[in-house]
């Protein structure tokens, strides 16, 4: 069973930044995916931004530019730095990790997602 915590959520006006992180805990052989994900009120959750273990990454076109994916293999934590932030950045977001908890045994873990609200 692997766990994502998150953290970092909160207000910040419009152009303002923000730093989101998801620290995973249990039993991890490997890592394959990790991503963050939104959903604003009323709207489909969407993918933002996407980090592979050969260190491909992957942006919404919405947020290319002014998002930023990394981790720390580690602690095995991903982040989030938003810069720039936009209203329509508004939304809960959640962290996604993909891997293997043994040889075999596919995980495929949430976190309980954290509220960003940008201000105008």
């Amino acid at each position: 069973q692997v766990q994502l915590v998150e953290s970092g959520g909160g207000l910040v006006q419009a152009g303002g930044s923000l730093s989101l992180s998801c620290a995973a805990s249990g039993t991890i052989f490997r890592v394959d995916v990790m991503d963050w994900y939104r959903q604003a009120p009323g709207k489909q959750r969407e993918l933002v931004a996407q980090l592979r273990s050969s260190g491909s990454t992957n942006y919404a076109d919405s947020v290319s530019g002014r998002f930023t994916i990394s981790r720390d293999n580690a602690k095995n934590t991903v982040y989030l730095h938003m810069n720039s932030l936009r209203p329509e950045d508004t939304g809960v977001y959640y962290c996604n990790v993909i891997g293997y908890s043994t040889y075999s045994r596919r995980f495929d873990s949430w976190g309980q997602g954290t509220q960003v609200t940008v201000s105008s």
